[in-house]
């Protein structure tokens, strides 16, 4: 969860939408969660792939790759890209330097915690 006060963002970090089920599930047990919070709870419900430990260790085994940050390992253990292209459309908008070479090895990675 992000600490504010008032209305000021103190700290900023992409989770993964198998974090966010685990947050809100957690939030809801000692409060009443508010119409859009029911929402995404809703969604990342149907559409986390993984479970949050697992998505952790992904995103943190993909950072370990280079030129992926925070941000990239997080979307990319939410869509959980089955093939080199659809790998390629999660950078297509970005300006990450992602070598041709390294897209295989991501897939492995990915591979690896797969839920079938």
């Amino acid at each position: 969860m992000i600490p504010m006060i008032g209305k000021k963002v103190l700290e900023s970090e992409p989770v993964s939408m198998a974090e966010v089920k685990e947050i809100l599930e957690k939030f809801g047990e000692d409060h009443e969660l508010t119409y859009e919070q029911n929402l995404v709870l809703d969604h990342v419900t149907r559409f986390s792939r993984l479970d949050p430990e697992k998505s952790r260790e992904l995103v943190e085994e993909l950072m370990d790759i280079p030129n992926i940050k925070r941000r990239h390992a997080v979307k990319i253990a939410d869509i959980m890209p089955v093939d080199i292209s659809d790998l390629r459309l999660i950078f297509a908008k970005e300006r990450v330097p992602i070598k041709a070479d390294d897209l295989p090895g991501i897939l492995e990675v990915i591979d690896k915690y797969r839920v079938e």
